[in-house]
């Protein structure tokens, strides 16, 4: 027992993550979902990260951006999946106090580095389409890995901060979490502090996070809008913005979700909202992410069909 403003409590060393409130044959059939994009996701990452590393044409810096990408999907997806489908056959739903901080501190961890990564994705673009003479000096090997380095260290810094937050909150016995994995704002709900500051801190943070990015791929792709319009030709204009439709699909995807869960005060008050973009962020989009650049993308569609036809 500890105290905590005059109050006795029981120190909380587990967390009972609800998730779904739906009846047993619902729970199969929601654990046979999951699975299935889960499976898809693992499948569909590999392979991309297998044809961007293998093909000798796809050796360039958006190529290497989209390996890391489909790497960051692969890891905050598997952060999740597995302990929520094992949950799903559970009567218990548990997980420990320690096994929670580090689902989350992972998972924010990935997440926003992916966050950072897609602008880095678009400067790239930026590059090639308006500076195509100097791409090989600011997109150069040297550049692109600290490009990624530096987001991974921005998530990190990110990562520290919400999970020094969050669990250095009190709670107080209550340990049933109205969520599918631990996130923040089903956390927070339980906590028997004051969460004001908790509350205003993930706010600034993701809003900071998702402005500043957001304002980066918007900037680099007016100047990409602008260099395109001034391509006479149809083809030509329809070649080069091919290049970038399907990072802008993905962007419009992953900050749409993120910006509507953690950008807004009305998503802590919402858990049923929560869990339904939940999971369209921890697992439909890194499902997405790789058909999407291997539908929409022609050299990623040209090195499979080579890839294929070598076996």
């Amino acid at each position: 027992m500890k105290s905590h403003l005059g109050k006795n409590y029981s120190e909380v060393t587990e967390f009972i993550l609800l998730g779904f409130r739906t009846p047993p044959k619902i729970q199969i059939l929601l654990f046979l979902v999951f699975l299935l994009l889960y499976v898809a996701t693992v499948v569909g990452n590999i392979s991309m990260i297998t044809v961007t590393k293998m093909d000798s044409r796809l050796q360039m810096p958006m190529y290497f951006f989209l390996r890391n990408l489909s790497y960051l999907d692969l890891c905050y997806s598997t952060v999740i999946a597995p302990k929520t489908l094992a949950n799903f056959l559970s009567n218990e739903k548990k997980i420990s106090y320690s096994g929670c901080a580090a689902q989350f501190f992972f998972f924010a961890l990935f997440v926003t580095t992916e966050g950072f990564l897609l602008p880095v994705m678009a400067f790239d673009r930026f590059s090639a389409v308006c500076s195509p003479l100097l791409y090989p000096v600011h997109m150069s090997q040297k550049v692109c890995v600290q490009l990624v380095t530096g987001s991974y260290i921005c998530g990190c810094i990110n990562s520290m901060i919400q999970t020094s937050c969050t669990f250095s909150l009190h709670f107080c016995g209550e340990n049933r979490s109205d969520h599918f994995f631990c996130d923040v704002p089903a956390l927070i709900k339980i906590s028997c502090a004051d969460t004001f500051v908790n509350e205003i801190v993930l706010f600034i943070l993701s809003a900071l996070i998702i402005i500043t990015t957001t304002n980066v791929i918007l900037a680099s792709y007016a100047s990409i809008l602008s260099t395109v319009l001034k391509i006479p030709s149809t083809h030509g204009r329809s070649k080069t913005f091919s290049t970038c439709d399907s990072h802008i699909a993905v962007v419009s995807l992953f900050c749409g979700t993120v910006f509507f869960m953690y950008a807004q005060p009305g998503a802590i008050s919402s858990p049923e909202q929560s869990k339904i973009i939940a999971v369209l962020y921890t697992l439909v989009i890194p499902m997405l992410n790789p058909l999407i650049y291997s539908l929409r993308n022609r050299d990623v569609k040209d090195a499979v069909k080579r890839i294929l036809h070598r076996r």
